[in-house]
């Protein structure tokens, strides 16, 4: 049937020229000299002559959840972001990644014999391939053992916890279905497990659910407005509900535990701490203002002294009688918060933030980042033209250079607005960062000096390009126009040339010549235009841009990508493409939260590929470091960084270097 889809490109071979059907608006593609006699749009693609193997994860998802982060017998410290759960040994600088997740990964419980864990998961993109489910896996050996709730959990897993006065027999979870569905799970039993029995929770958002670790049959649970104690019996939940009697009932109850006596204590938004009766619904003791706001996580350690982190940044440390023991310690303000506090290793403690921060520290030592993290939607992505290095630039307004052997940041600049792209000049010492306002900034990459600021229109630069020869620049704006600058030889000041009008809609990408005197751009309406540079004005003459060779291929519509397409593409499917320096392969990232090699060039339909997941948000840019052992991917909304290793594939060993 394919065959009679408007869809399929064609091909005139008298004029040299492919059509591409996007939304069914058809976009002229001109074929080079030398394949015009012999192409066919549906011709043979070669395999990728690469592949890929996700190596680090840069990121942390602290912002919005909780209790997820651990310390393994392993070394490891165990944490998700995106939709990896990374498992960190900071002294021997290891990652190794648990990739079975589809979507965003929204919370994590770890067995009493911390071997075996569980991750949920929300609904993803491709409703069929990414239901919303649980999966519990090995640690040590990263393979899944059993899959979960696969057609009986709503929307996403908020919470999660393994029984722990039988040893871990029983999985508890709690939906973010409208009525807060929780199931409770014979999970070793077969392999998708058993459902034991499902009932409402609450109507108010579920924070958090746990086991208790001395009465077998008790789970409770807190969230907005309540804090509810279930006992499960034969069969049936039977609930009630926690009486704060003439106390401020708080708006939420934030966090839960079990003293080493097995009383429940709890935290709320109004700072306080309460412990409750064993195995009634009554308040035994209360803490009025523990902390100045939420009180966001409570760890009871092994001797029985309870510590709590609240959003007032501060970590407390309470004897069992909830008396303060005089240790606090304040989480310096560019962590963020923090969102959950663990056990380290001996004496030290890891704490994850709302700012996508996991540290370590002591209350006598100063705590230290093990791992740092964009908070919000990232785009911008440019690696460095002679180091190991690359630059992130984010909607939190900061900018981060990386480095991919260190796995680790050389410094971070708050830029004040939200950035939308970064390029570097092509000596590396300049560093120019494009926000959404229209500015656009010049700085020293070393020192992060400030040497000029620019404005062209007032909506997001969405592209920075360096022409080759390094005397020219391309700002791409969503005003539709590219403005072009020349460069002083310092790469200091920048004076503007002209502007390049022609596009109908919103500028997404741009490539130079490799001779520096042409650009062809794409715009949110699936053009591709050609440029004079040094004119600012449009090629209207297509067909004799044929055979220009360009610097790069960043531009996503354009004949050598056109087997990136999937059928029935929108053309907004693929956000980012990106060449390797040595012109072997071709990565695309997309919608779906993909990243995917392909043969360069893709000019046949439905091109071979190999697609790696990892990203649960749209993948925003994709790019190679300069001597192409590494590809680093930006996730949009997951703010994920990925660092991939590139190792060539058998049958490509004569097109490498």
């Amino acid at each position: 049937m394919a065959n009679t889809r408007p869809r399929e490109a064609q091909y005139n071979g008298e004029e040299g020229v492919v059509k591409l059907y996007l939304r069914g608006r058809p976009l002229n593609l001109y074929v080079p000299t030398p394949l015009r006699e012999t192409y066919s749009p549906t011709g043979p693609s070669p395999a990728p002559p690469a592949k890929l193997k996700l190596e680090w994860v840069y990121g942390y998802r602290g912002r919005d959840c909780r209790n997820n982060v651990y310390q393994l017998p392993t070394g490891e410290i165990v944490y998700f972001v995106a939709a990896v759960v990374v498992l960190y040994n900071v002294e021997e600088q290891m990652q190794r990644h648990y990739l079975g997740h589809t979507d965003d990964i929204k919370c994590l419980a770890v067995h009493p014999n911390k071997l075996i864990i569980a991750t949920g998961q929300t609904a993803g993109h491709d409703r069929r391939d990414a239901r919303p489910h649980i999966r519990v896996w090995d640690s040590v050996s990263l393979h899944t053992l059993h899959v979960l709730g696969i057609s009986d959990i709503e929307r996403s897993v908020a919470c999660l916890a393994f029984s722990k006065a039988d040893g871990g027999n029983l999985l508890v979870a709690v939906d973010e279905a409208p009525d807060h569905n929780m199931s409770v799970w014979d999970w070793s039993r077969g392999e998708r497990g058993y459902k034991l029995l499902e009932t409402k929770c609450s109507a108010d958002q579920v924070l958090a659910v746990d086991f208790s670790p001395m009465d077998r049959s008790t789970i409770i649970t807190c969230g907005k407005n309540h804090i509810s104690f279930w006992s499960y019996d034969s069969g049936m939940l039977a609930k009630r509900t926690g009486i704060f009697e003439n106390r401020e009932r708080p708006k939420y109850v934030t966090s839960i535990s079990f003293t080493d006596t097995g009383n429940v204590i709890s935290g709320d938004s109004n700072g306080n701490l309460l412990i409750w009766h064993r195995g009634g619904n009554t308040v035994d003791k209360m803490v009025r203002g523990a902390h100045e706001g939420p009180v966001f996580s409570i760890l009871v350690q092994k001797d029985g002294t309870i510590i709590t982190g609240g959003k007032d940044g501060n970590i407390v440390e309470w004897d069992r009688d909830l008396e303060r023991t005089g240790n606090v310690m304040q989480v310096p303000d560019q962590y963020g918060p923090p969102r959950v506090v663990t056990s380290g290793r001996g004496s030290q403690l890891v704490i994850g933030t709302i700012r996508n921060c996991v540290l370590e520290g002591t209350f006598t030592f100063d705590m230290r980042p093990v791992m740092q993290g964009h908070t919000e939607e990232l785009w911008g992505l440019a690696p460095h033209p002679s180091h190991h290095q690359f630059l992130t630039a984010g909607y939190d307004r900061t900018c981060y250079l990386w480095d991919t052997m260190a796995h680790t940041i050389v410094w971070s600049k708050d830029i004040g607005e939200p950035a939308q792209s970064a390029a570097f000049s092509n000596n590396g010492d300049v560093v120019i960062i494009g926000t959404t306002s229209g500015r656009w900034l010049v700085m020293d990459a070393e020192t992060r000096e400030m040497y000029s600021q620019h404005q062209d229109g007032n909506e997001p630069i969405q592209v920075l390009k360096f022409s080759p020869n390094g005397q020219y620049l391309a700002v791409g704006s969503r005003d539709n126009h590219i403005y072009m600058y020349q460069v002083s030889e310092d790469n200091r000041r920048y004076t503007r040339m002209g502007r390049c009008q022609g596009h109908s809609s919103f500028v997404t990408h741009v490539d130079w010549s490799t001779d520096s005197q042409f650009l062809q751009s794409n715009s949110g309406d699936y053009e591709l235009l050609y440029w004079n540079a040094g004119l600012s004005r449009q090629i209207v003459q297509t067909s004799q841009m044929r055979d220009v060779e360009w610097a790069t291929s960043s531009c996503t519509l354009t004949f050598n990508t056109l087997g990136i397409w999937p059928e029935g593409a929108d053309g907004t499917d693929v956000n980012t493409c990106t060449r390797a320096n040595n012109n072997s392969v071709l990565v695309t990232g997309d919608d779906f939260g993909k990243v995917k090699v392909f043969s360069n060039p893709a000019c046949f339909q439905k091109a071979r590929c190999l697609e790696y997941g990892g990203h649960s948000s749209h993948v925003t840019a994709v790019s190679f470091i300069h001597d192409d052992s590494r590809l680093i991917s930006t996730g949009g909304r997951d703010t994920a960084v990925m660092q991939w290793a590139v190792t060539s594939t058998p049958t490509s060993s004569s097109s490498q270097h």
